[in-house]
């Protein structure tokens, strides 16, 4: 009997490479057979692309073999076009086995279209139940059950993916790796919340594919693990077998990304952090909330004064990238008291500060106060469509949480971009920041109507006019500040307000990678965000 097996799932970009998908297929040997493996093929799409032209790659793959099956990685971020796909394909052939997998379709089952149009659906997770599937519906016996609860088996009976990472993803995409999975903590907003402990995979064999990474031209990885420096001791051998990596490749460089526990920093660590050059590191800090109260509310444990000494220490002595997180709509969190965290973060100034509004994540703790289609607690309405955005709380009402996001949209475009250090100063200097942030936001809303489509130079040209209008400050140091950072953010054309001011521009360098031009821009126009 002949097969074809097609592993997909649709990326939010192109730049990412999916690393479920590729323990999939590095597991298929062991689970699903030799015979399988060689008939099983890796397809990544992004979601932009038309549902028809990933249906009809999917059906010129399949061929027209015996069993066919589709294994989709489903997301909060790709079900309604992965559902799209499912229908076109099952309409076409529907012969064709459809099996689920991912956080989204994990939970709330019954509840899910895409869950009804397909055949299959593994929950949790996938490394193994998945090989194991395909074998039972090639092979038999099939399964009489359509919901299969995934096996997770010891880390060390799982075949590590890397070397599914091909060529053109080493030299295009973002590799995601992982030193450890799971999570220790429990804050309700989380789905790692679910997760007993955090489970570390054997640290050399993990180190060789690393080092197998970086002899095939491997030069930036994102560790996806929520705890990178939970257990110190691991984290220093891993920071130490990148900083022989430098050492032996002194005109290389490369791109760390982790996500850090914000008051988690031994000496051993920082020991280790101030030995990496600029550009090297990124870390990833979720603060989330500075208000204990609400922190208690969604059961997350933090020290706030050493989070925020440890935030200062980074900036000061290492030369990473910091990149924090904070959450607006979580319980009991108002506008009144987000504004007092972000000013608190905003006065340590990290280069980035992520603004994200609460989402409904099916199956975590606060999922479960809030069921789907039932009574809200603690005042929770959700968008019942993707991506399951919070609408109102107990504390924040439906305009705040719509003004809330243009704002972090905004922000994202001035702040985080990197391009707009200086005149960001000029914005936030009076006051409360977050206060100043609200009321240009409020501003460019009823200027523009829109969040998108923004150029940087109808940025230059909003931000002078509200700083000189609105704010009357002296029209030659806002422009000032505006032609540094619109210079120094390598943008070519030619804003209003800086007409006839901007000098001829050499070439860009059209081999930084995306992530390292941004973390230029921070440093260049600022070390850390001015305050």
């Amino acid at each position: 009997m002949s097969a074809r097996i097609a592993l997909a799932t649709l990326n939010a970009k192109y730049i990412h490479a999916s690393l479920g998908l590729r323990y999939l297929m590095a597991n298929m040997p062991l689970y699903g057979g030799a015979d399988l493996t060689a008939v099983t093929q890796l397809h990544e799409f992004t979601i932009h692309r038309a549902p028809q032209a990933i249906v009809d790659e999917l059906l010129a793959s399949l061929g027209d073999a015996d069993v066919r099956i589709v294994g989709f990685g489903v997301y909060i971020w790709n079900v309604v076009q992965t559902e799209e796909v499912i229908r076109l394909l099952k309409r076409q052939c529907p012969q064709i086995q459809v099996v689920l997998g991912g956080p989204e379709v994990s939970f709330e089952l019954e509840q899910q279209a895409i869950v009804q149009a397909s055949d299959y659906v593994i929950t949790g997770w996938g490394d193994v139940s998945f090989p194991k599937l395909c074998k039972a519906l090639v092979h038999g016996p099939r399964p009489l059950m359509k919901v299969i609860a995934g096996e997770q088996p010891p880390l060390s009976e799982l075949t590590l993916p890397y070397a599914h990472y091909s060529a053109t993803d080493l030299a295009q995409r973002v590799l995601y790796v992982e030193a450890s999975r799971g999570c220790p903590f429990k804050c309700a907003f989380c789905l790692s919340a679910l997760d007993k402990t955090a489970w570390a995979f054997a640290l050399e064999p993990f180190l060789l594919e690393l080092q197998s990474l970086l002899a095939r031209g491997a030069r930036s990885f994102k560790f996806v693990d929520r705890t990178f420096n939970l257990k110190v001791d691991v984290s220093v051998r891993i920071l130490q077998f990148f900083l022989d990596a430098l050492q032996a490749m002194p005109h290389e460089r490369l791109f760390l990304h982790f996500e850090l526990v914000p008051d988690h920093l031994p000496d051993a660590l920082k020991d280790m952090l101030v030995r990496f050059p600029a550009g090297t590191l990124q870390f990833e800090i979720g603060i989330q909330s500075f208000n204990p109260e609400v922190q208690k509310a969604i059961s997350r444990r933090q020290d706030n004064p050493r989070t925020e000494d440890n935030i200062r220490w980074l900036l000061t002595h290492t030369q990473a990238h910091l990149h924090t997180d904070l959450i607006f709509g979580l319980p009991g969190e108002s506008w009144h008291s987000f504004a007092q965290g972000f000013d608190r973060l905003y006065a340590l100034g990290p280069h980035e500060i992520q603004l994200g509004l609460l989402k409904r994540l099916r199956g975590t703790p606060l999922a479960q106060r809030s069921p789907a289609g039932g009574p809200a607690q603690e005042g929770m309405v959700y968008d019942p469509l993707p991506p399951y955005t919070v609408q109102h709380t107990g504390a924040v009402s439906a305009a705040e949480a719509q003004a809330f996001a243009r704002l972090a949209r905004y922000w994202d475009l001035l702040a985080n971009s990197g391009r707009f250090g200086k005149s960001c100063g000029l914005l936030l200097q009076a006051g409360s920041a977050f206060a100043a942030l609200s009321d240009f936001s409020a501003w460019l809303w009823q200027r523009t109507g829109s969040t998108h489509a923004l150029t940087p130079e109808d940025l230059v040209d909003a931000l002078f006019d509200y700083l000189t209008q609105v704010r009357a400050l002296p029209a030659d140091a806002v422009r000032a500040a505006l032609l540094a950072d619109y210079v120094g953010s390598g943008a070519r054309s030619n804003p209003s307000a800086l007409q006839g001011l901007l000098p001829r521009r050499e070439k860009q360098n059209a081999h930084n990678r995306p992530a390292a031009q941004r973390q230029q821009r921070h440093q260049a126009s600022r070390s850390k965000i001015d305050l």
